[in-house]
């Protein structure tokens, strides 16, 4: 059985996890808009290590979200997995932040008893989704079997997106990106939107547990994070 100390910071939803098999030990969430990610981070990583008795020096590798997301956030929590894995000399799991919500889809509805996250013959097609403002996000699509189609880009949601997946599947949307489109799923009652999903801490341990067992680990000197696109830099004015 392996310890593995997990967090995600590319979001606004912050959250750090201590987990054993992908089962939680500890947590710590914090989604109150403050974006204070670079303050409390390393405290909420104290304060999951004291709860669940457990000294730094046990966990046996380090899982962080490395997007697409914020580029701060991002920068923010790769930059503190990487100083925790030379300290330690453990591995580093770089989990792509779309792969951890559909995870914590996949905890949830089995928490609730409402099976799988897809059945194999309704040809469901899943959809997390990371706001990249306006009405741009991340996503990339998931099949039948949770396996990942394609790369995560940005898209432009509407009506012409909503109908495109409609013509091949029943696309199921959450994440911080699907909920800011509502009225877009309320004119296409085709798609399922599932409101409240986060990369939170059910799914960094699930997406941290899949990746230390199938040995997908990180070169820390090497790993960057995941932006998703090119920053949009101005020059101050003089």
């Amino acid at each position: 059985m392996a310890l593995l100390l997990s967090f995600d910071t590319s979001t606004p939803h912050l959250a750090v996890v201590l987990s054993e098999d992908g089962a939680g030990i500890a947590s710590r969430v914090q989604d109150d808009g403050r974006l204070s990610h670079a303050e409390k981070l390393n405290v909420l990583i104290d304060e999951v290590l004291r709860e669940a008795g457990v000294a730094l020096s046990a966990v046996n590798a380090i899982g962080v979200g490395a997007g697409p997301g914020s580029y701060t956030g991002l920068r923010i929590g790769l930059s503190a997995a990487k100083g925790l894995c030379f300290a330690l000399d453990i591995p580093l799991m770089a989990l792509p932040t779309l792969d951890i919500l559909a995870f914590e889809l996949l905890q949830q509805r089995i928490a609730e008893g409402s099976g799988p996250l897809f059945m194999p013959d309704t040809g469901d097609l899943a959809f997390p989704m990371v706001d990249a403002r306006r009405m741009e996000v991340w996503t990339h699509a998931y099949d039948a079997r949770g396996e990942r189609i394609g790369s995560g880009l940005p898209t432009i949601l509407d009506d012409a997106w909503a109908v495109s997946v409609l013509g091949i599947g029943r696309p199921v949307v959450f994440g911080d990106g699907a909920d800011k489109a509502t009225a877009l799923w309320q004119r296409h009652p085709g798609v399922v939107h599932i409101p409240g999903v986060r990369p939170s801490a059910d799914g960094l341990a699930a997406c941290a547990a899949a990746a230390f067992h199938a040995g997908t680990f990180s070169d820390p000197a090497a790993v960057v994070p995941h932006y998703g696109k090119e920053a949009n830099l101005t020059r101050p004015r003089s």
